[in-house]
């Protein structure tokens, strides 16, 4: 743990330890590529797929990568029927997702993507709430509010893959990640003012973030949806790649993002993202001495000396997270 002098900002170091999918929508194996299922409470092996919940079980696959792409993480949210809306099970189910790559060391990084052709996450399950008691909604509200602020926390690098509309709360979840992605076509919006409420997921308050407040303003007051190419242009996504006949480009390029990634030494990209969060949120000053503070968690590191010994020996390193 680093304690950095009067401003009482306290780095938590984080314990490490040792330790292609493409989504085929030919002949309708485009979900079913997510296809191993095993009880929450077994360990998961190589390239294989764990359900959380026996109930809805399909509602969330979540797909642990294998080979050169171990380390990956995908999240494939799967509710067709609803576009993908966050409802009580699917928050349920993702909280326990979230949970368990958050507990994982071996994790380098995770994708959420849709397993639903031309839709990221049209947000709230308002067939839902209508069903729901006016007591119920503010508890249910800060439940997805707390979860997309855990996927926010996530130690590894997120990076949301949008291949159709993400909107309200669908794009709340987006925000909430380190990196965005979406293909051309697909529509992005925080929509709730057409309803006579706010963003209540973070959309407020991690938009600004994103854009600069008056954009983020103009964009909320005007229920204003935009697509791949405006939000690139407004700095809404990282990349805004153009839609293939299988309608996974958006996914296929955080793929390539998070294959970039994994080479590198995962402490450093943790402590890297640890500092960069925590940094821009405080002044200067502060945020140089959190950088020194997360540069003292790699210094004892043995993926550093190996780092320097594959610089030495003209190889490439292999880090473990160690």
């Amino acid at each position: 743990m680093a304690v950095l002098g009067g401003n009482r900002i306290v780095l938590q170091a984080l314990r490490f330890q040792t330790g292609d999918l493409r989504y085929f929508r030919r002949a309708g194996a485009y979900a079913n590529s997510f296809h191993v299922a095993v009880p929450a409470n077994v360990s998961v092996g190589r390239g294989s797929t764990r359900l959380y919940s026996s109930e809805a079980k399909d509602e969330l696959r979540v797909k642990y990568l294998d080979g050169d792409d171990s380390g990956i993480v995908v999240f494939g949210i799967n509710r067709p029927k609803s576009k993908n809306a966050i409802s009580r099970n699917l928050v349920k189910l993702l909280s326990e997702a979230v949970d368990d790559v958050k507990k994982n060391n071996k994790v380098r990084s995770v994708i959420i993507c849709s397993l639903v052709p031309g839709i990221f996450c049209a947000g709230a399950d308002l067939k839902e709430r209508a069903k729901m008691h006016q007591s119920e909604v503010g508890p249910f509200v800060s439940k997805a509010r707390a979860l997309i602020t855990e996927l926010g926390n996530l130690p590894m690098p997120t990076i949301a893959a949008i291949d159709g509309a993400a909107l309200g709360g669908g794009l709340e979840m987006a925000l909430s990640c380190d990196i965005r992605v979406s293909s051309n076509n697909a529509k992005m919006g925080l929509v709730e003012a057409k309803l006579a409420i706010i963003p209540g997921a973070g959309g407020t308050q991690r938009l600004p973030r994103c854009i600069g407040v008056s954009l983020a303003k103009e964009l909320i007051f005007a229920a204003r949806v935009v697509d791949g190419v405006e939000a690139c242009r407004l700095g809404l996504v990282n990349h805004s790649v153009e839609q293939n006949p299988s309608g996974d480009s958006a996914y296929l390029r955080a793929l390539a993002l998070a294959r970039e990634f994994n080479p590198q030494g995962p402490i450093a990209i943790r402590m890297a993202k640890l500092a960069i969060n925590q940094g821009i949120e405080v002044d200067l000053s502060t945020g140089l001495a959190i950088e020194e503070a997360c540069y003292s968690q790699v210094i004892p590191t043995k993926d550093r000396l190996e780092g320097l010994a594959a610089f030495r020996e003209k190889r490439i390193p292999n880090f473990k997270g160690e």
